[in-house]
């Protein structure tokens, strides 16, 4: 092996705490996922409007280039509220995508984007932090395109903390 290619292995590899979330690697990867996200958003039949199951109490919900945080799930009149306990929330204008893998149906987190949200789609409801509020739209994923075990989108979340 090459000394520089060993020293970058070296150095890619000592820069994680055996959490994913802080595996250059799985940076990239989580970058890549937000972006093939977008892509599909765009495709026939991936949106949805219903609230899928699963989605109580404290999900997993991360802003793209950050660590997976914690939102908590409501309802109210306009629909699915959820609230962002996490760093990064952007500015507007951004949204979130509520996740489900298309295969299964199975609700897997809320991925947040700082960019302006899609013209003329009805959401599912908003998202917010202390300042700003979003809308939150539905998207059917090919989940193994935007996730795997090595690599994670969202983390596990101790839901008992706090």
């Amino acid at each position: 092996m090459k000394p520089i290619l060993l020293i970058l292995v070296l150095t890619l590899t000592s820069c994680t705490d055996g959490n994913p979330e802080n595996n250059p690697v799985c940076g990239i990867s989580a970058m890549a996922a937000a972006s093939m996200a977008l892509e599909q958003f765009g495709t026939p039949g991936r949106l949805f409007r219903e609230i899928p199951d699963g989605i109580e109490g404290v999900v997993p919900a991360r802003v793209v280039g950050y660590g997976t945080a914690r939102a908590v799930a409501g309802t109210g009149p306009s629909g699915l509220i959820l609230g962002y306990e996490g760093d990064g929330f952007p500015q507007l204008p951004g949204f979130g995508l509520l996740m489900v893998e298309d295969s299964l149906e199975t609700f897997k987190g809320v991925l947040i984007f700082d960019i302006d949200p899609p013209q003329g789609i009805l959401g599912l409801g908003t998202i917010s932090n202390s300042t700003v509020t979003m809308p939150l739209y539905g998207l059917r994923v090919t989940w193994s395109a935007v996730s795997s075990e090595r690599c994670p989108l969202f983390a596990p979340l101790d839901t008992a903390a706090r």
